[in-house]
């Protein structure tokens, strides 16, 4: 298969990562772990030198052995923290598992579907990015390969939380950023129900940001943002963006004992303290 994301130079094997006009950001690897072409894209696992082994999509690094966990807890926990009896979990996209694997950590959850296009992703991180998925075996998990937004369109009080693990507003994932989709999440949610969705870098992803917020807050009485600083995307800091129906405040001794590895009670409080300039973007 011939591989249009990786060059040799000098002997090494490298994966860059065209960001933007401006930006790119380069990984010295040191094997191809996986590699296939699905109907949907171009999905590797590679294994690299400062990241470990890492999933990468058309080119693009979507989560590493190395701070994957920071990603898929943040957009997990926290959620859960604000919910008082979840029961019944949807994650759009995810397909790494890592986010099902976190959620996973609650007994009192009784069924995860997680709905993923594409099932070469699912099936590679089970496989070969063990850091990130956990090998997930757990018989609440629905896998379902389909498409997330016609999944949705037609469910109605069916809910607790909904976690939309997307990729960045670009191609196929541009739809999961839109107000018609974030309707059909608010009528799948049960009358107290809540969302999480990544809203992209507070530095160079500005419109994104505001975007996700301003059509959040049309729809739901409760929306607030929070932040982590995940090193492997652009600018390392990172955001996400809560939409409730009813609750408007976090439990975080929900998460005590549950075997994260960055999520604890005191980020859960402090995670949603913003950054100034975010704070004025936001109500501006």
């Amino acid at each position: 298969m011939r591989n249009e994301f990786l060059i040799k130079k000098d002997g090494d094997l490298w994966l860059t990562e065209d960001e933007r006009n401006n930006l790119k950001i380069s990984y010295r690897i040191k094997e191809v772990v996986f590699e296939e072409k699905s109907p949907f894209q171009h999905v590797m696992i590679l294994d690299s030198y400062e990241f470990g082994r890492m999933l990468v999509l058309d080119g693009i690094v979507q989560t590493t052995s190395l701070d994957g966990h920071i990603y898929n807890e943040m957009i997990s926990h926290v959620p859960i923290s604000f919910h008082p009896n979840p029961k019944k979990v949807l994650i759009i996209g995810g397909g790494d598992c890592g986010a099902a694997k976190e959620v996973c950590k609650y007994p009192e959850i009784e069924q995860v579907d997680m709905v993923e296009i594409d099932e070469a992703v699912v099936r590679a991180c089970m496989e070969h990015l063990p850091a990130v998925s956990g090998s997930l075996s757990d018989e609440r998990v629905r896998y379902i390969y389909d498409d997330g937004v016609k999944f949705i369109k037609d469910k109605e009080n069916e809910y607790d939380v909904i976690i939309i693990d997307s990729s960045d507003p670009i191609g196929p994932a541009e739809v999961l950023f839109e107000k018609s989709f974030y309707q059909s999440v608010y009528r799948a949610l049960k009358e107290d129900g809540l969302m999480v969705c990544q809203s992209g870098s507070p530095i160079f992803q500005e419109n994104v940001n505001k975007q996700t917020y301003q059509r959040l807050k049309s729809l739901f009485p409760a929306v607030n943002m929070y932040v982590a600083v995940v090193p492997t995307y652009p600018g390392g800091l990172w955001s996400f963006t809560l939409a409730s129906k009813r609750y408007e405040t976090s439990n975080p001794d929900k998460v005590k004992n549950k075997d994260t590895y960055y999520v604890n009670e005191n980020i859960v409080e402090s995670c949603f303290a913003l950054p100034a300039f975010v704070h004025k973007r936001l109500n501006e």
